[in-house]
Order: structure tokens, then sequence, then C-alpha cells
């Protein structure tokens, strides 16, 4: 018998409804650069995970059952959320501490994934 091992996530890949609107998002909102561009799908860099974006995805999943959040590490969450505000990002919340000595801030992609951005306090 094969012994299973699963060390690590590679990809996350979002049902999105616009696919056009989703990339100018995470590519020209969050910064994340493109890997593939195709009709039907895009591929982002996001470190040592790619999130894929699927217009597909949509008409496999239509109902999601659970919660997901996607949480971007950065340094300086109140620096970091004040830029993407000047983006045009809508944030749901303040930047709130969530371990002795993590802070993090949600929004929203535009088909309504939960986000965060995950790291120390930072300054303004």
């Amino acid at each position: 018998m094969e012994q299973l091992e699963l060390s690590r996530i590679v990809s996350i890949m979002l049902g999105v409804r616009d696919l056009k609107a989703s990339l100018e998002f995470y590519r020209d909102k969050l910064g994340l650069k493109v890997k593939l561009e195709e009709p039907q799908l895009a591929l982002l860099d996001a470190g040592p995970v790619t999130l894929g974006l699927s217009p597909g995805h949509v008409r496999l999943a239509p109902q999601v059952n659970g919660a997901t959040e996607i949480s971007f590490q950065v340094e300086n969450v109140r620096g970091v959320r004040q830029a993407l505000i000047d983006r045009g990002v809508a944030f749901m919340n303040e930047p709130r501490q969530v371990t002795p000595t993590e802070w993090a801030a949600h929004f929203r992609d535009p088909d309504g994934h939960l986000l965060s951005i995950f790291g120390l306090e930072g300054k303004v």
C-alpha cells in the first residue's frame, strides 16, 4: 500500500462570474502577476501558491458549502490596507488582532470571495 502524504497546497482555484473583472481586481488592485491568461482561465503568482480564476468552476460548484477565506501575508496590515483602499478596495472591517502578534483586515473580490491581509499591525 502506497503511503499518502499531502504536504503543501500548490494552487487555489476560484470560480468567477466575470473573468475580465476578476483579473483586473487581482492584477491591478492587489498587484498579483499573471502567469497565464486564456479565454476561460487566468493563473496568478501568489508566492508558493498559484491562484486560478475560472468561470468553469462556477458551473462545477454553483452552491458553496462552508466558508472559505484566502489570506495574503503582509508585513504591515494597516499600511497595506490603506494602499489597497487607495486602489479602490473596500474593506469590511478595521484591522483587528487575531493572534497574540498578528492582525487581519477583510475584504471581498468582485464575486464575493472572502479575502484578508494578515501580518503585523504596522502603522499607516
